[in-house]
């Protein structure tokens, strides 16, 4: 089901995980294409043809905006235990990512001023996927980031179901997180509405969250007009453990990811053969009992790999080279090792840190880097929805001391208006203005 490969000392990743960050997907970007340019010429009218065509619901009557009754409605539907856990799982969010808030700075010296203007976003739309599985976390996780840094509007786009219906646990975690603006609109569609607005929704400054292949190009071709987050690939867990993992664990918590998608990448690199076979033995068990089977099992004969590593810091060297969006350290006294890593989207340290922890529930943000990009890319935080002004301020006599190098720079650049513009005030008997 998922293959071992015993590496040697220098040896690098199987082929299957090299090419990993160059998988490649059929172009859909002419489709693209052509949704955006139709919503950007039609609005509304584009949607609810879009609506109809791809997620069979008729929205014509009722509209695109959710309605204050459906929200108390979803209320009434979903589990008050759910909600209480939606409302915990916010609060841990919201504390975790108000660490990250950054605040306007000013360095006031003889003469002079610098320093760092800070602004929320004034606008942001959240894009949260639809489909076999209701992902009211992802509102939580792309939502909260934006209120904590103090933006004021928010938008959320979800394709409904064929009745025209969102799920309700997405509803109350949109509305627990303060969004006020719901569509009934999914796909490559609501990025264009997103981006350019129509009738009905306002264009925003940036978009976030994940989606199908359509609205990751979608979000591609869109960047320019506004500000996007990242584009997510398939998500990956890779686990470095050592003989003091439990493989029951470890299986489960390759299967977390697996479960995901078809091209989700579940990786082991362990230092114990004996883990690697138990581990190996587990998953087929574990397996039999999931609903989403079929999508795990191709995930794991697909993506899924184990690699035997000589030691730990062979281990940590490949962990690196994949750059996983969830690395979980399995190992004895994880916390000394975690200098190690240089390239995850999130570290889950220890036996009892799976990695759906930060899925749902830590406060760590589970937007994250994905097919490698770990390398270069960082989680999605507060400072995603601020913007920063420099600030600049001199006096007349810190000017006069500076403007000889300033003008001596634009020459050697060949800029003579630039190296004008900080003579003029200073010659030609000019006074200060």
């Amino acid at each position: 089901m998922i293959p071992i490969y015993p590496l040697k000392k220098g040896e690098g990743l199987p082929e299957k995980l090299r090419s990993r960050s160059q998988l490649t997907q059929k172009d859909v970007s002419a489709a693209v294409a052509e949704i955006l340019a139709a919503v950007r010429a039609r609005g509304d009218e584009a949607l609810y043809e879009y609506e109809e065509r791809f997620d069979h619901a008729d929205l014509r009557k009722a509209g695109l905006a959710v309605t204050r009754g459906e929200i108390e409605a979803a209320y009434r539907a979903v589990e008050p235990a759910l909600v209480e856990t939606l409302r915990r799982s916010r609060d841990n969010i919201i504390a975790f990512h108000e660490k990250q808030l950054e605040k306007t700075w000013v360095d006031f010296q003889e003469g002079s001023a610098l320093g760092q203007l800070v602004r929320p976003l004034a606008r942001a739309g959240v894009y949260v996927p639809g489909g076999t599985a209701p992902l009211s976390s992802s509102v939580l996780m792309n939502a909260l980031p934006a209120k904590v840094a103090g933006v004021s509007s928010i938008a959320m786009c979800t394709p409904p179901g064929p009745d025209g219906s969102i799920n309700p646990a997405m509803l109350v975690a949109a509305d627990l997180c303060g969004i006020q603006e719901i569509y009934k609109v999914g796909g490559a569609q609501a990025i264009a509405a997103l981006a350019f607005g129509t009738k009905t929704i306002r264009p925003v400054d940036k978009i976030v969250g994940p989606g199908n292949l359509y609205v990751a190009n979608a979000k591609r071709a869109v960047y320019g007009f506004v500000g996007i987050d990242m584009v997510a690939g398939p998500s990956e867990v890779l686990i470095v453990a050592d003989e003091t993992a439990n493989p029951r664990y470890v299986a489960a918590d390759l299967l977390s990811q697996a479960e995901h998608d078809k091209v989700a990448a579940p990786i082991l690199i362990t230092t114990s053969e004996a883990l690697a076979a138990a581990v190996q033995a587990e998953l087929p068990a574990q397996l039999a009992a999931l609903p989403r089977a079929e999508i795990a099992r191709a995930a794991l004969e697909n993506n899924g790999a184990i690699l035997l590593a000589e030691d730990l810091d062979t281990a940590f060297d490949l962990a690196n080279l994949v750059a996983p969006e969830h690395l979980e350290l399995c190992i004895a006294d994880a916390f000394s090792h975690l200098g190690k890593v240089r390239n995850a989207g999130a570290c889950f340290l220890g036996h009892f840190s799976p990695e759906p922890l930060g899925d749902y529930f830590a406060g760590p943000n589970h937007v994250l880097p994905t097919s490698g990009t770990a390398r270069f890319f960082s989680p999605l935080t507060v400072q995603d929805f601020l913007k920063r002004t420099s600030i600049v301020y001199y006096s007349r006599e810190k000017l006069a001391s500076s403007y000889e190098d300033i003008a001596r720079f634009a020459r050697a650049e060949k800029l003579e208006a630039h190296a004008r513009s900080a003579e003029i005030r200073f010659l030609d008997g000019e006074k200060e203005g």
